[in-house]
């Protein structure tokens, strides 16, 4: 089976007065339908790894390759379309535009990729939301939903462009424990539909529900392991 996304030897480096090393000799690769969560403690290079995943950092070193076509060489356009295209995004802050109802956020990244009419946003949209049981609060602005309905929309703003690569920054962090644990079953569904999700977590009881972990330190892979 053809990886979807793949790293190999990636690192980062920040180029401060006294360099950081947020990332060392990474290499992993990430199969279609398949579920992922990245564990290790803070400041070991999770968010890190995942923003080189998604094509919205720049590797210092290594390359990220997507399909099988290497991304170091593309240009800001050709990597900010390849991202519309192939990644879609959750975080743990929700970042729901607040002067756009439910609905218009979710639109949003169809909008950017520019593929369908605005009638078929609209149908893409309400069917998204449906799926997340959201279609009713479609008219409503971010600041009248719950968390677990704000995080919900933001799922459904991640599948937007029917990416096959989801990517979820702690997507749980901000939640209670009933939602959070809404919100990861979700993830795992998309896994079984089809797509590649991968989600970065402090908490430990929803990474052991994952089928595969990898634990990162000081920004090193120490651990990639098939739970279960």
């Amino acid at each position: 089976m053809t990886d979807v996304l793949r790293v190999e030897h990636l690192g980062r480096v920040l180029p401060l007065a006294v360099p950081v090393t947020l990332l060392t000799d990474v290499s992993l690769a990430f199969q279609p339908a398949s579920f992922t969560v990245i564990t290790g403690p803070s400041g070991s290079g999770k968010s890190s790894l995942l923003y080189l995943l998604g094509l919205l950092d720049v590797p210092t070193t290594g390359e990220v390759f997507v399909d099988g076509t290497p991304t170091s060489a593309l240009d800001d356009a050709a990597r900010t379309r390849l991202r519309l295209a192939v990644f879609g995004f959750v975080f743990q802050f929700h970042f729901l535009l607040p002067e756009f109802t439910v609905l218009d956020n979710v639109m949003l990244p169809m909008r950017q990729l520019g593929r369908l009419t605005r009638p078929q946003m609209k149908d893409r949209a309400m069917e998204l939301l449906a799926q997340l049981d959201m279609a009713d609060q479609a008219n409503k602005r971010p600041d009248a939903l719950s968390g677990g309905q704000r995080q919900r929309t933001a799922v459904a703003r991640a599948l937007a462009n029917d990416p096959p690569v989801v990517l979820a920054d702690e997507p749980t962090g901000a939640l209670d424990t009933k939602n959070a644990a809404a919100v990861f079953a979700i993830l795992a569904g998309l896994a079984q539909q089809g797509r590649t999700v991968i989600a970065v977590t402090h908490d430990e009881g929803l990474a052991g529900t994952s089928p595969r972990r990898v634990h990162l330190v000081d920004g090193r892979v120490v651990r990639d392991a098939a739970l279960g």
